[in-house]
């Protein structure tokens, strides 16, 4: 087992260290499993109301609105799933060393960036780049 890494309470990475050293990977580290525990805690507690929402209604209506909010939970549940499998992979990329680099180019992806959306695997430029490409391909 590898030793902690000592972080501070308001440590932020920064431009003027090494990119990737090992406070920044732990830093991220903890924000990755922060995340993801928030979702699995969000993701118990829609199965719990979906549970406890799976009574019979007998008006027509409350059932229709109940089964368009389940549907609604269901969906939100799955797009939370992906993520988790996202965060799960930036958790490996983390242990692998490839975290923050982008998966096109190489290069470092920023950190504001990596900041706001700590699951992005490529860099902004290649991400529009990408987005671009996708649509053109799309509106054939």
């Amino acid at each position: 087992m590898k030793a902690q890494t000592f972080l501070p309470q308001d440590y932020r990475p920064a431009e003027d260290e090494p990119f990737m050293n090992e406070r920044q990977r732990e830093y991220f580290r903890r924000k990755l499993e922060a995340w993801k525990q928030e979702l699995l805690e969000q993701s118990a507690e829609t199965l719990e109301g979906l549970q406890d929402s799976a009574r019979a209604v007998p008006d027509l209506a409350d059932r229709a609105s109940e089964e368009t909010d389940r549907s609604l939970e269901l969906r939100t549940r799955d797009r939370q799933r992906k993520l988790v499998s996202k965060i799960d992979a930036a958790l490996r990329r983390l242990e692998t060393g490839e975290y923050g680099y982008c998966e096109r180019t190489g290069e470092p992806i920023s950190l504001k960036r990596l900041d706001a959306r700590p699951i992005a695997t490529m860099t902004l430029e290649a991400q529009e780049k990408h987005e671009r490409r996708e649509r053109v391909h799309r509106d054939d």
